[in-house]
């Protein structure tokens, strides 16, 4: 099994651009999180080590993201200055790497094979590049790709030569390092059309085929597709963190619960409550509250107003597992107050189990969105008829309600 993959991050994402426009299009709002995300946990799955991100176009957007790692494993960035197109951004990522041969995947393509197999049908062919490919209904979209009894690719059809079915190149390769930085290749080139296609049935080039879930998201009506298929095919969240106002209680418009009587429950809320404490492992309230740092209620007011809302809670037959408050004014910039993670790290003290990337935070707000990306965790917004939905919270999640 190989330790090192690359995946292709770079693209400017023309055909989605008015669907996601301000974020690149490996970072689009997919079921809640950033669909890059669902690659680097496939990548993490497998045992995968070190990662090369090959970032272009908004590459700030990922960077600020991922930073220096992902679920504990070490990421790394090749940033292209100018476009490279796929084949320079693979060479220019493949001079980071440490080892002789390296998994890439296209940052816009999800295809959920079995890694060990794709790596052993590599190592046994002692193959310059691997492809995993996939069987489809249509190729028009993808072009074909025609191999030998014994895998060797032998041609790949332009989509305009393609029609019906047929096998494709699913995006995913196994590449010999040495052997691809042996070659006298351009600063910028397609890795598919200038590199692959000349060396069809010349090269060791092998395709080994897959029959699991793919999906390119390359176009919004596959787009579309990913974010209603993921709620079945992704394990549930485990752990559920909920913002107060406006989520589970209303809103007062210029001013603060700062008292029990003021307090008025969203409709079926405390019933929602057990709902989602019969579901989720643990149950959080993080909460920004400065009310109390204004002076406009005691940290006691709001003690109470938390010991009413959990005995209702309790009655109804759910559970909190914990309030987390922050009293800090918005201009101390408090490392607990949201989007700050603050809260969130000490649950997770409190909670060693906890896992934000099995975790879901539901807000009202940008600054929950923002607590949820931070986080690395699923976000879904609650939003009112009154209350129309930002673009920049679009950015970050499609999961509204």
């Amino acid at each position: 099994m190989f330790s090192e993959a690359v995946i292709l991050a770079g693209g400017f994402g023309t055909r989605l651009s008015h669907v996601v426009s301000n974020v690149p299009k490996p970072m689009a709002p997919t079921y809640g999180k950033p669909f890059l995300c669902y690659l680097l946990d496939r990548l993490v799955d497998a045992g995968i080590e070190r990662i090369v991100l090959a970032t272009g176009y908004k590459h700030d957007v990922i960077e600020s993201y991922f930073n220096a790692s992902y679920r504990g494993v070490e990421v790394i960035y090749s940033r292209e200055d100018t476009p490279l197109f796929t084949g320079g951004a693979i060479v220019q990522a493949a001079r980071r790497l440490q080892t002789d041969h390296f998994i890439v995947l296209n940052g816009d393509t999800l295809f959920d094979i079995d890694f060990e197999e794709f790596a052993r049908a590599h190592e046994i062919k002692n193959a310059s590049i691997t492809l995993a490919l996939r069987a489809v209904e249509d190729t028009s979209r993808y072009g074909a790709v025609t191999c030998t009894d014994d895998g060797r690719i032998a041609a790949f059809n332009e989509k305009e030569a393609s029609a019906g079915s047929g096998v494709i190149n699913g995006g995913i390769y196994a590449i010999n390092r040495t052997w691809l930085l042996s070659q006298e290749l351009p600063t910028k080139f397609s890795f598919e059309k200038e590199l692959l296609q000349p060396l069809a049935g010349k090269e060791a080039i092998y395709g080994k085929c897959f029959e699991t879930y793919f999906i390119d998201i390359g176009v919004p009506e596959d787009y579309d597709r990913a974010r209603r298929e993921f709620a079945s095919i992704f394990p549930a969240d485990e752990f559920l963190f909920v913002d107060r106002d406006g989520v589970l209680n209303r809103h007062i418009l210029g001013d603060y619960v700062r008292s029990w009587a003021q307090w008025e429950w969203l409709p079926g809320m405390p019933q929602r409550l057990a709902e989602w404490g019969a579901h989720y492992k643990r149950v959080f309230l993080v909460t920004n509250q400065q009310g109390v740092g204004k002076g406009r209620m005691s940290a006691a007011d709001l003690a109470d107003i938390h010991r009413h809302m959990l005995e209702d809670i309790e009655a109804a037959g759910g559970r909190i597992d914990n309030v987390y408050v922050c009293t800090d004014l918005e201009s101390a910039n408090s490392p607990f107050r949201k989007p700050a993670i603050g809260m969130a790290l000490q649950a997770q003290r409190d909670f060693p189990e906890v896992d934000f990337h099995r975790s879901i935070m539901i807000g009202d707000s940008f600054s929950d969105m923002l607590f949820a990306r931070n986080a690395q965790m699923r976000a879904l917004y609650i939003t009112t008829k009154e209350n129309h939905v930002p673009e920049e919270v679009r950015d970050i999640t499609d999961l509204i309600l």
